[in-house]
């Protein structure tokens, strides 16, 4: 075979830290950088409702760069661990190149996902434009669905996944063709958005362009993923997320962007 799951002392060997330093390297600068971008973008536009007035088209450029902030440190050690499936003969850019691509796949994953947050942020901002004073009940369901989820069996089969992918590395060998990296980083990005999506739901609640918030789960999700206790977390989380829930009911002004617009139309009607 072209190419083999290297184990053991062999691997350790034949994979040196200083071949893989430079992927590590890449990926953590572009997480800072796709950081830098998120905050730029958020300055700009603030903490609103919806989509905040951006086309579809605008709308998946902020939301990879989003993903790429949020998301670029707890794959990284999925996308080296991928990289060690290949050979050492394999050449430093070729590795590059399949890394790329892995990534790439895991970003189409979660741009479908984006799709979905579209469509989801749309539907916020009409309901906020039909009834104004629907915010508190939206936060609600928003962070008892995301509470829920939390505590679901589909939740910790996606978490382990993202915890222990080496069996799927072992499913992944039998890809074939010139896409497969493409394919394997799209595939564990599923899982990923399995995992996570209910994470994510909770910015429909406190707002797209909320950076705080997304730090908060950025470190959740790079916990959840890469801590010992990361699952025990993930059931924490969403008991956190339901007492939240009751919480923006008797306070609705937890959640800005919401409040601030339900006050803002109420007052214009």
């Amino acid at each position: 075979m072209a190419q083999t799951l290297p184990h053991g002392h062999a691997a350790e060997t034949a994979w040196p830290w200083r071949q893989l330093a430079p992927a590590w390297v890449a990926l953590i600068v572009l997480a800072a950088l796709a950081w830098v971008v998120t905050i730029r973008q958020a300055s700009d536009m603030g903490i609103g409702p919806g989509t905040m007035g951006l086309a579809l088209p605008a709308f998946l450029v902020m939301w990879v760069a989003m993903m790429s902030a949020m998301m670029f440190p707890s794959v990284a050690p999925v996308a080296i661990m991928w990289s060690r499936t290949i050979v050492a003969k394999t050449s430093g850019g070729q590795r590059a190149w399949r890394i790329a691509t892995f990534v790439t796949g895991y970003l189409i994953a979660w741009t479908s996902y984006g799709l979905a947050a579209f469509a989801a942020l749309l539907a916020t901002q009409r309901l906020l434009d039909a009834a104004p004073g629907s915010g508190r009940w939206l936060g609600f369901a928003v962070f008892a669905t995301a509470g829920a989820y939390q505590l679901t069996g589909l939740k910790n089969v996606c978490l382990r996944h993202c915890r222990s992918p080496m069996m799927s590395f072992l499913h992944y060998a039998n890809f074939k063709g010139k896409l497969r990296d493409l394919r394997v980083g799209a595939h564990h990005g599923l899982y990923c958005v399995g995992c996570c999506w209910g994470l994510m739901l909770v910015l429909v609640a406190v707002g797209v362009m909320n950076v705080a918030a997304m730090a908060a789960l950025a470190i959740v999700i790079f916990l959840e993923k890469l801590a010992p206790r990361g699952a025990a977390l993930s059931k924490a989380v969403g008991v956190a997320f339901s007492v939240a829930a009751v919480a923006v009911l008797l306070r609705p002004e937890l959640l800005p962007a919401l409040h601030q617009v339900s006050n803002e139309m109420g007052g214009m009607r």
